[in-house]
């Protein structure tokens, strides 16, 4: 009887110590889905909230989606958008885990479409070289946001483009000088929008050499004259003033009312002979301090000017340059081989031997 007590109460002990049936852990479950914020835009940075979670106490880690497929490596909160991504939409999928190892996995709505990046200018595009007439310069593309795959030139002439000028470099034409020419630069990047920048304002672009040398010059007539003096005035002085001309061996040449170091005469034909018996009325002809220019010839060239289709600007340039060069000391010249630029020294009115029509000095007379 002593024993059953005994066990009986041991029985009873025993059960008021063991555990209690353990219960299931709550699940982890999503009450707000993840979110991005940021623009859908290559090169831009998007950022992704975790949402909300029960239980609170989680730990969220990430994966970016392109379409409904992972990027590799993609796993931050912050994301930074590629070109890759382009025209997809993107999302971040996120995984929270309680301290029991729980875990559950929620989507954020997806992005719309990404759209093109902008190249945005960190240095703009630059000249390199010698702002000088015939001389040759170079653009750089400057410095972007991104590095550019491609890029092209446009060269401008004060706010205009130069027609043709689309090369990386461009040599100096005539027609810079005494004008700024500055570089427009187009590039492109792959994802990005095309962006164009321009250098910066400089200098005008200058002579082949500085001044050397100025002279001075009046005009005069001899005869009748049948053609406008005020064009022949303005006329002459382009040709003094071209970069091509005698200008490019540093002599300046200065119109003045009376005076000077010539004088530049328009003369009837028939007037030309008494300047010297070595004029003619057939050409025009320079005598000491007088630079005499053949009114016919003037206004029609020569024949053999005109046989070859030249312009009559171009003979009236032609003229103008060897008469001069005459003053400044230079005798004729003769054509240097078939095919080749006659020298201005050359009497092209009357005939090229071979040599082609040239109204300027050769690179040879201006030395």
């Amino acid at each position: 009887m002593l024993l059953r007590a005994a066990l009986l109460s041991l029985l009873t002990t025993l059960s008021l110590v063991a555990p209690a049936p353990a219960h299931a852990a709550d699940p982890v479950v999503s009450t707000a889905p993840p979110t991005v914020s940021g623009e859908a835009v290559v090169g831009r940075v998007v950022r992704a909230s975790p949402g909300t979670w029960s239980p609170a106490e989680v730990t969220v880690t990430y994966r970016w989606l392109r379409g409904d497929r992972p990027i590799p490596g993609a796993t931050s909160p912050a994301y930074r958008v590629v070109p890759d991504d382009l025209g997809s939409p993107l999302a971040v999928r996120a995984t929270a885990t309680d301290a029991d190892g729980h875990s559950a996995v929620a989507t954020s709505a997806p992005t719309g479409p990404v759209a093109r990046g902008v190249l945005v200018s960190r240095r703009p595009p630059a000249v390199t070289g010698t702002r000088r007439y015939g001389r040759t310069v170079a653009a750089t593309t400057g410095r972007w946001s991104v590095p550019p795959r491609v890029a092209t030139y446009q060269w401008l002439r004060g706010a205009r483009p130069i027609p043709g000028a689309t090369k990386r470099r461009h040599t100096f034409a005539p027609q810079d000088v005494g004008r700024r020419v500055r570089v427009r630069v187009t590039v492109r990047a792959h994802g990005y929008e095309p962006a164009t920048a321009v250098s910066a304002r400089t200098g005008t672009v200058g002579h082949r050499v500085g001044v050397r040398r100025t002279v001075t010059y009046h005009v005069e007539t001899r005869g009748r004259i049948t053609t406008s003096l005020k064009d022949f005035r303005r006329l002459a002085q382009q040709t003094y003033d071209d970069p091509r001309g005698w200008r490019a061996k540093g002599v300046r040449f200065v119109r003045v009312a009376r005076g000077g170091s010539f004088t530049l005469v328009l003369a009837e034909a028939s007037r030309v002979p008494a300047f010297s018996p070595i004029c003619s009325s057939e050409w025009s002809c320079r005598v000491g301090r007088f630079v005499v220019i053949n009114q016919t010839r003037w206004k029609n060239a020569s024949p053999a000017w005109n046989r070859a289709r030249g312009a009559l600007r171009g003979y009236r340039h032609m003229v103008v340059n060897h008469e001069t060069g005459h003053w400044l000391g230079k005798g004729h010249a003769g054509c240097p081989g078939p095919g080749r630029l006659a020298p201005v020294m050359m009497q092209q009115s009357k005939g090229l031997a071979g040599c082609r029509f040239n109204p300027w000095p050769t690179a040879g007379e201006l030395r």
